[in-house]
């Protein structure tokens, strides 16, 4: 069985307006950041059937849109490290992970 193009990019179309919907709507911090993660793993997905779709030697030759979703997932860890680290700092500060509460960033 195999997966269309156009169902890879229908899906990861799908998973983005989702994430862009997160952002937008939650004030709850986490919840904003798992939006973000989920925008992210749409790409990969949109990447991965670009790869599937017009490179179809592309799991024995690891080049082209695999090495760009690894590239993605690691740009998506060092996100979610540095913006957990900010949460973490401004809940100490604000004791909430509301945005809607901290709309002053003065010391």
């Amino acid at each position: 069985m195999t997966i269309s193009l156009a169902f890879c990019l229908y899906l990861s179309a799908a998973l983005f307006c989702v994430g862009v919907y997160g952002v937008l709507s939650r004030q709850n911090l986490i919840l904003v950041l798992m939006s973000l993660e989920l925008m992210l793993n749409a790409v990969n997905l949109s990447l991965i059937g670009f790869g599937r779709a017009f490179l179809p030697s592309a799991p024995a030759d690891p080049s082209g849109p695999q090495v760009f979703v690894i590239m993605v997932l690691a740009v998506a860890a060092a996100e979610a490290s540095v913006g957990l680290s900010i949460l973490l700092a401004v809940f100490r500060k604000w004791r909430t992970t509301h945005s809607g509460e901290i709309d002053l960033l003065k010391g």
